[in-house]
């Protein structure tokens, strides 16, 4: 086999692994498309990673393509607010709490009361800063 010959299957097998490797997760799942984030798939990962390896500029298009197009990630495994507070215990508010809480943030004990303080549960997508808001508001009324 001559030279050219031999650069042209190589140059050739190098842009068919390239295209075959760019965009992993698209082309292997795309009906992953617009799921969402999650968990990463860790085979789309590997194989991501393999083309980011042996080609540089293709690998980062395949990790662009399908974190873009979220194919990257596991379906149902979609990280979401409600999971963690239905996993977190809610611990009873006592004033030497709230003064070690107080103290690791802003280094003295806190400059209120316990029966000052007031807790609300609020659920995933709930508006904190109209929350507060509203809450100074009805607190801090004028007189």
């Amino acid at each position: 086999m001559d030279k050219s010959r031999r650069q042209l299957l190589a140059g050739g097998s190098a842009t068919l692994l390239a295209a075959s490797l760019t965009g992993c997760g698209t082309l292997l799942y795309p009906e992953r498309k617009g799921q969402g984030s999650g968990r990463l798939d860790p085979s789309i990962v590997m194989l991501d990673g393999i083309g980011l390896l042996l080609f540089l500029v293709p690998g980062i298009i395949a990790f662009a393509v399908d974190f873009g197009n979220d194919t990257i990630y596991l379906p149902g495994s979609r990280a979401d607010a409600s999971d963690v507070i239905k996993e977190t215990r809610v611990a009873e508010l006592t004033k030497p709490e709230i003064d070690r809480i107080w103290q690791k943030n802003y280094g003295e004990n806190a400059p209120f009361e316990l029966n000052q303080v007031e807790r609300r549960y609020l659920h995933t997508g709930t508006d904190v800063a109209a929350v507060l808001s509203a809450s100074a508001q009805n607190n801090y009324a004028p007189v």
